[in-house]
């Protein structure tokens, strides 16, 4: 009897000691992954990240850089002015695209690239847009701007109708600020006729300077010296006794203009196509706005454009 308790004793132990290398061998199964393991995966994981998010930067990059001209189907603009930039070609493409990059050539896709430009740009007038063999061609006026106008931050175009542009660059074009202008709450909307009588008057000035460079200096245009006007003493409100409207060239040199165009005559000075002849006749003679005189004076009838101070 007592050998067969030893013998059951002996199994009870090797059977207790099998189980505790049992439960060891499961507990080193179980264990967790290493921290070398996780960084691993980890690494992997973000090699996968950075590489798709480059993807979809590349496809936006890709997708930026290619004009709308080229994406969309075959869009022509024809009979542009010199002075109309890319980006602002680039601003009617789009426009007329409207988002879609397969248009069809056809009256359909025509109608829509019209209603889109006549919608959503101002910059163009008169818009005809017709279908062609090899694509879809938009024609118009173009509204050249004829002043630039600021308000804080915010800058937009005006051009000879009084109609408002939105800001595009023109480097091509020498396009003057309008300033001293009376204060309003609000800004216009692009495509509006602003009605404002200071602005009026420095726009009518600065047509007319227009006109002047294609018909007597079309080579070398007076207006391209011109960097502002001032109406900020427009019909005296400020001072009865000085001049209301001064421009000013890229030196700084005053062209003291006086009353608004047409208005001669209520305030005694000399005639408008009197003030035109005498300005373009220095222009003419010396070359350059931007000689010896810090001003040069308009306002009233001379044999001669008035020079009383020296710049230096």
């Amino acid at each position: 009897m007592a050998r067969r308790r030893k013998t059951k004793t002996k199994t009870r132990k090797t059977s207790f000691k099998l189980g505790i290398s049992k439960r060891k061998k499961r507990r080193r199964i179980i264990n967790p992954p290493s921290l070398i393991g996780i960084l691993k995966l980890l690494a992997v994981i973000c090699v996968f990240a950075v590489v798709a998010i480059g993807l979809v930067f590349l496809n936006r990059y890709v997708k930026k850089t290619v004009p709308v001209s080229q994406s969309s189907a075959s869009l022509k603009l024809v009979n542009v002015p010199g002075w109309v930039s890319e980006q602002l070609k680039e601003k009617v493409y789009a426009a007329a695209a409207a988002g879609g990059e397969d248009l069809k050539l056809d009256e359909g896709a025509a109608r829509l690239v019209q209603q889109n430009i006549e919608t959503r740009i101002t910059w163009l007038d008169d818009v005809e847009v017709r279908v062609g063999h090899d694509g879809i061609y938009i024609e118009g006026r173009w509204r050249r701007p004829m002043a630039l106008v600021k308000r804080g931050l915010q800058g937009f175009y005006v051009d000879a109708e009084m109609v408002v542009l939105d800001f595009v660059p023109v480097p091509a074009l020498s396009v003057v600020k309008v300033e001293g202008l009376s204060v309003e709450p609000t800004a216009p909307s692009p495509g509006r006729v602003w009605q404002k009588d200071d602005l009026a008057a420095a726009i009518t000035i600065l047509a007319r300077l227009d006109w002047m460079d294609k018909s007597v200096t079309p080579d070398k245009p007076l207006l391209d010296e011109i960097a502002r006007i001032d109406v900020s003493n427009f019909n005296g409100r400020q001072n009865s006794k000085t001049a209301h409207i001064i421009l000013y060239t890229k030196d700084n040199t005053e062209i003291i203009w006086g009353a608004e165009f047409g208005t001669w005559q209520r305030y005694l000075e000399a005639k408008d196509e009197e003030k035109l002849a005498n300005l373009y006749g220095y222009y003419k003679e010396h070359g350059s706005l931007s000689g010896d005189a810090r001003y040069i004076n308009l306002q009233y009838s001379q044999d001669r454009v008035s020079l009383p101070v020296d710049k230096y």
